[in-house]
């Protein structure tokens, strides 16, 4: 398994929150996990709101759970509700199918996964795809 070194997770986190700056973005949390789930690197900007951090965990967490993007698990939940409502409790409710978690890929190899939570989950996708992005690596947003 290939590793995500805490500098890369650092260029993502940073990428992403500087997305919703330029953006002018609500504030955001971001999580960023490595293949196996664990936490590299996590911030959130002044103002975000109670749950952000865990919303935004969520959407990695599901996302490396079953190895989507979360725009992809939003998908199917809407067409296999009982499907993801069954993985969601085997997960202990850990998991936020809506987009916002993106997989992160060096080429075929998973790494990890971004959440961002703290806008719309259009635009939590498109910063956590902008800080992959500019890490130098592929994002899979399902």
């Amino acid at each position: 398994m290939a590793d995500l070194s805490l500098d890369t997770a650092r260029k993502i986190l940073d990428a992403t929150l500087a997305k919703g700056v330029e953006k002018k973005l609500k504030p955001l949390a971001v999580m960023v996990l490595d293949a196996r789930g664990c936490l590299k690197a996590a911030a959130a900007q002044d103002g975000t709101s109670l749950m952000r951090a865990e919303v935004a965990h969520g959407k990695a967490y599901g996302a490396l759970a079953l190895g989507l993007g979360s725009r992809a698990l939003f998908q199917r939940a809407q067409e296999q509700a009982y499907f993801i409502d069954a993985v969601n409790t085997l997960a202990q409710g850990r998991m936020v199918p809506v987009p916002g978690g993106v997989l992160i890929m060096d080429g075929a190899t998973l790494l990890g996964a971004v959440g961002v939570s703290g806008d719309t989950s259009d635009n939590d996708e498109i910063c956590a795809i902008a800080g992959i992005e500019a890490a130098g690596l592929k994002a899979n947003a399902g």
